[in-house]
């Protein structure tokens, strides 16, 4: 099953982009389980005037760069906060389930839209607190690449 994470909102260059690509790397270098690569897709922010288009757009950017025959999951404030282990299962039972793309959405400044929400197969949360987009791409890198390891018997996740 390919992984992706589909974002709005570009990240710069620098530690932000480095960290990211460290774990991007690291997913890519742990290639068993059925599991493979972590694919990233960008989507400019949307400079409508309104909170609600902005929203509305990012959606319809976002779900129009989604791969045809993936299944999403979103990460947004409003979803369910699970543990590193629960988040490990959700991948493995997505995959075991015959998925072939599993694509994780991060909103922009305006968060997720409802329409993107609703597409989703999971919306979770990496807890009550606003994170800054380059950081949330960070955080779903790590705990992508920390289920892989869960998922194989890597000391990377100690409990």
């Amino acid at each position: 099953m390919k992984l992706g994470l589909i974002c709005v909102g570009r990240l710069k260059a620098g530690p932000e982009r480095e960290l990211f690509s460290r774990y991007a790397e690291r997913i890519r270098a742990l290639r068993r389980l059925g599991l493979e690569g972590l694919e990233l897709k960008e989507i400019d922010e949307s400079k409508a005037s309104s909170s609600a288009e902005r929203s509305s757009r990012e959606a319809m950017e976002l779900l129009a760069a989604l791969p045809a025959e993936s299944r999403l999951a979103a990460f947004d404030e409003r979803g369910r906060a699970e543990t590193s282990a629960a988040f490990a299962q959700f991948i493995a039972s997505e995959r075991d389930r015959g998925c072939k793309a599993l694509w994780f959405a991060i909103g922009g400044a305006e968060g997720l839209d409802e329409s993107v929400r609703a597409r989703a197969t999971a919306v979770l949360s990496f807890g009550a607190m606003t994170l800054p987009h380059q950081l949330a791409r960070i955080l779903a890198a790590e705990q992508i690449y920390r289920a892989m390891t869960i998922l194989s018997g890597h000391p990377y996740h100690r409990q």
